[in-house]
């Protein structure tokens, strides 16, 4: 059981306005942002986070659309983090989520599902590395 998973708030959600709720609902639910940045990814950099999506169809899409504006990515901490966060944003596929649920709230498909999450311990370790240095992690 990890006590830190990590979290984008994509494009869609951000041009959308909803950065603020969403950040609301992260802390209500009990987690400790660790570290945060808002930054606007190029394609390459999506590309190469996206990387273990690259032989799928959808990956020209996704790279596509991660990089047509500005994100926020944070790492969070609670006991149980992956797990949690993962019931906290919903099913991937919104019309399936949960009620209550971050993507039931404010993701318009499955593609533009406002918000990403770790999915395993190790990929929290992995992706929160991806965007933060050791100096940026508190």
């Amino acid at each position: 059981m990890s006590k830190r998973t990590f979290t984008m708030i994509k494009p869609d959600a951000t041009a959308k306005g909803n950065t603020g709720a969403i950040l609301s609902m992260i802390n209500a639910a009990g987690f400790r942002i660790v570290a945060m940045k808002m930054l606007h990814l190029s394609a390459e950099k999506a590309g190469e986070f996206y990387g273990v999506h690259r032989e799928r169809p959808f990956f020209g899409e996704l790279v596509e659309f991660m990089s047509q504006g500005p994100i926020t990515a944070a790492i969070l901490e609670k006991d149980n983090a992956v797990e949690d966060f993962r019931k906290l944003i919903g099913a991937t596929n919104p019309a399936q989520a949960a009620e209550g649920t971050i993507r039931k709230l404010y993701a318009a498909s499955i593609g533009e599902n406002a918000v990403h999450g770790s999915d395993s311990n190790e990929n929290a370790l992995i992706e929160g590395d991806f965007f933060f240095s050791k100096l940026e992690q508190f």
